[in-house]
């Protein structure tokens, strides 16, 4: 099967930790390392205690890797001058909530002045994938249809377990934090982005939120480049997980592109993607996910074969089926990253440790 619309470019926006190379602790020393990193290709975050880096988009996997792995290469070269360390995770477990600054920026400061402690405690990082879609109604319209496939995509990235030195019990606690906001989860359906606008509009008008950009769903239509984006993961530690999630989510909405051009009037029940989205931040790839088919308790390791067996004609119209089939497979032998984080610290009882493997992973292949 073929995208009607051709090759679905990909592009990654990927969020950082930056900790001190010495105590591990978060730091807010964004402007520091901004200053000696490519203004088109890094960016600030709502706390200084994190950056973020974008990729170019691309038609193949290979070339997404190659740009995420420079883009690493760059920001480590840049933190080492500085004696500092980068971790690309949902959470660190070291880390002071009343040390942490909002970055100097208006609209972040409005942030804090509106949402106060929410605003405070946002010391998470997210991986977002784009998926290129020029058709604005056809964006709105897949946004809402991918919803059920997001579970297994939450489980591989699932790299935040720790919160301020205490074991949540969760593979992903980021998505806690992050589903406090008032327009996060899933999205509803929508016949058109004339629609959607009208919705969006509606919400600023409310005063709840200030811009189209505080629109948080898991998946949305893109605030400022035609793409469907993927808000849902965790940062990730390894970028070969970063672009098996980016080829599944490229799959899933070539696959769900077809279905809207063969029937518009689908509706996805949201409730059932709500359990399944918690089912996978409870438990990542470790335990049971929410199968997508059939909506019954499953190995997650077993949801995430099916998922990519499921996709095989979209991924192979991609030719991303060999690398993707690879990637899932290294995923699910080695574990995700939640529960290698956990096995570090018992080793020694160290959170120190969990810090430093978050900072080996984040520097391996650059």
């Amino acid at each position: 099967m073929t995208n009607p619309t051709g090759t679905i470019a990909v592009g990654v926006e990927e969020e950082f930790h930056i900790v001190d190379a010495g105590t591990r602790h978060l730091v807010s020393r964004s402007g520091d390392l901004l200053h000696r990193l490519p203004k088109d290709r890094f960016t600030q975050e709502l706390l200084r205690s994190a950056v973020e880096a974008n990729s170019r988009p691309f038609p193949t996997l290979e070339e997404l890797a190659r740009d995420l792995t420079g883009l690493r290469r760059t920001m480590i070269a840049a933190a080492d001058d500085l004696g500092l360390g980068i971790a690309a995770a949902g959470t660190v477990p070291l880390g002071d909530v009343d040390r942490m600054k909002v970055s100097p920026d208006p609209r972040y400061e409005q942030m804090l002045d509106d949402y106060q402690v929410l605003t405070r405690e946002q010391l998470i990082c997210g991986t977002q994938v784009h998926a290129e879609i020029e058709d604005p109604d056809l964006a709105v319209m897949v946004a809402h249809r991918v919803g059920p496939w997001l579970s297994p995509l939450l489980a591989l990235s699932g790299s935040s377990p720790y919160w301020m030195g205490e074991d949540t019990g969760y593979a992903s606690y980021r998505t806690l934090v992050w589903r406090r906001w008032p327009t996060s989860g899933p999205m509803s359906r929508f016949d058109s982005a004339a629609d959607y606008e009208q919705m969006v509009k509606g919400l600023v008008r409310t005063g709840v939120i200030t811009d189209p950009g505080m629109i948080y769903f898991d998946v949305r239509p893109s605030a400022h480049v035609p793409t469907v984006e993927l808000r849902i993961c965790d940062s990730c530690p390894l970028v070969d997980d970063i672009v098996l999630i980016a080829g599944l989510f490229r799959a899933v909405v070539a696959r769900e592109l077809e279905a809207v051009l063969r029937d518009r009037e689908y509706e996805v029940p949201l409730e059932p993607v709500r359990a399944a989205t918690w089912q996978a931040a409870r438990s990542g790839l470790e335990g049971e996910l929410v199968d997508p088919d059939a909506g019954e308790p499953r190995p997650g390791a077993e949801v995430v074969r099916r998922t990519v067996d499921d996709l095989r004609p979209w991924l192979e119209a991609a030719g991303d089926w060999g690398l993707v089939s690879e990637l899932a497979g290294a995923a699910i032998a080695r574990g995700g990253s939640a529960e290698r984080q956990r096995r570090a610290l018992a080793r020694r009882g160290r959170m120190t440790d969990v810090v430093d493997l978050l900072l080996a992973e984040t520097r391996s292949g650059t």
